[in-house]
C-alpha cells in the first residue's frame, strides 16, 4: 500500500491581466512606491480597482439582479449535470466571477446540459469541455 496520492490540479486563484498606461501616470504611481505608500506598482492598481467597485458595488449588484446572474464562484460537478439530464432541463449559465466546470464532466454530459454560457470573469473547465460548449459560450 502506497502513501502517495495523486494531487488534484490547482486552478489558479486569479486572473493575470495586461495594461498599458502613459508614462507620467506609471511615474506617479513609481513615486507611490518609493514613497512606502504601496508594496509595488501591482499593489496599487489592485487597491485602485478594489476601490472603484466598491464606489459602484450598488450598480453592480443591480446589474446582477437585472440579468440573474450568480456573483462569485459557481461549481459545476458530475452529479449537478446529472441531476439537471435527469430533470430534462437544460442550464444556462451566467456567473460574475468565476464558473468552474469539474475536471471529470465529460464533453458528452455538458453538451447535453448546458445550453448557454455566459461568465463575466473566468471560466475553468477542460479543453475538451471549453471545445464542445465553443458555440454555447458567449
Amino acid at each position: 500500500m502506497s502513501n502517495v496520492r495523486p494531487l488534484r490540479a490547482k486552478f489558479p486563484e486569479n486572473e493575470k491581466i495586461t495594461i498599458n498606461m502613459g508614462y507620467v501616470d506609471l511615474g506617479r504611481i513609481d513615486l507611490l512606491v518609493q514613497e512606502g505608500f504601496y508594496s509595488n506598482r501591482s499593489d496599487f492598481i489592485r487597491t485602485a480597482i478594489r476601490n472603484q467597485l466598491a464606489s459602484q458595488s450598488d450598480t453592480v449588484s443591480k446589474s446582477i439582479e437585472r440579468h440573474t446572474m450568480e456573483l462569485g464562484l459557481r461549481d459545476y460537478r458530475v452529479a449537478d449535470l446529472e441531476a439537471v439530464r435527469a430533470a430534462n432541463e437544460i442550464l444556462h449559465i451566467k456567473v460574475v466571477g468565476l464558473a468552474r466546470i469539474a475536471s471529470d464532466v465529460t464533453p458528452e454530459l455538458a453538451r447535453a446540459t448546458i445550453g448557454s454560457i455566459s461568465v463575466l470573469g473566468a471560466l475553468q473547465a477542460s479543453a475538451e469541455v471549453k471545445e464542445a460548449l465553443a458555440d454555447r459560450i458567449s
